[in-house]
């Protein structure tokens, strides 16, 4: 069994609200009695992509356990980069493996510089290709990123979702694998089916939205920055099913 923490959209600025529902949530991680194979941060990592937000989620987001970060449209490669993996600068998408003992986790930037769409570049579908050529059929691979690659039912986030899909689910569809597909953006916990796989949006831990049933009309807030931050927890069962359990911080 595979145990691992999935969380998004903490939207570091420098403000104590974002500090201190990041730092809340990185702590009740850090409190488990028991290791996770990972904590998964699905992008929009800083809201401006500036170097001092990003070496403030350096420090926010310390853990026992192994983190694996991507870019969201709010974050800027090059800043990424530099602060966050201590590489050089650069501007093309960042995509990275991460092999554990049980499971391989694909991180795909699907991330557009300058825009709130997302789209994943051919360059990172060859590369997860690659990936899951060279992972052996009996490994699970999660294939996370940050738009998610439907629509919700959310107006506001499906405008700006993944775009040209179908050339991911070309990739991901036949392969067995392909343990499910983990996503943020949305800033709402929310559960659905890609190519074929489960696909999992995790919570926001900035803030969450109100769903278009839950407002009185169109004037009515978007953000709702009362709800608390939340997670969600992903364990694969030895014979491949994957559950997801999604737990409030307070």
């Amino acid at each position: 069994m595979i145990v691992f923490a999935h969380l998004s959209d903490t939207h570091i600025d420098g403000s104590p609200r974002a500090a201190e529902r990041t730092r809340a949530t990185m702590a009740h991680l850090n409190a488990l009695p028991h290791d996770l194979d990972a904590v998964l941060v699905t992008g929009d990592i800083v809201d401006h992509g500036t170097p001092a937000e990003y070496a403030e989620a350096r420090e926010l987001l310390a853990s026992r356990h192994p983190v694996l970060i991507l870019p969201g449209n709010h974050d800027v490669r090059g800043p990424f980069r530099a602060e966050l993996l201590a590489e050089p600068a650069a501007d093309g998408p960042i995509n990275r493996v991460h092999r554990s003992a049980g499971a391989v986790y694909a991180l795909c930037d699907s991330s557009i510089p300058g825009r709130d769409d997302g789209l994943i570049a051919d360059e990172t579908l060859a590369w997860l290709t690659g990936v899951l050529d060279e992972t052996p059929a009996s490994v699970p691979v999660f294939v996370a990123f940050h738009h998610p690659p439907v629509e919700l039912g959310s107006p506001g986030i499906d405008a700006i979702r993944q775009f040209g899909a179908d050339r991911l689910a070309a990739v991901v569809a036949d392969r067995p694998n392909v343990a499910g597909l983990l996503c943020g953006h949305a800033h709402t916990p929310a559960v659905s089916t890609f190519a074929g796989k489960p696909l999992v949006v995790a919570p926001g831990v900035v803030s969450c939205i109100n769903l278009p049933w839950e407002r009185a009309d169109d004037a009515a807030p978007f953000v709702n920055p009362n709800i608390p931050p939340a997670l969600a927890f992903h364990v694969l069962a030895d014979d491949g099913r994957l559950t997801t359990h999604f737990r409030t911080v307070t």
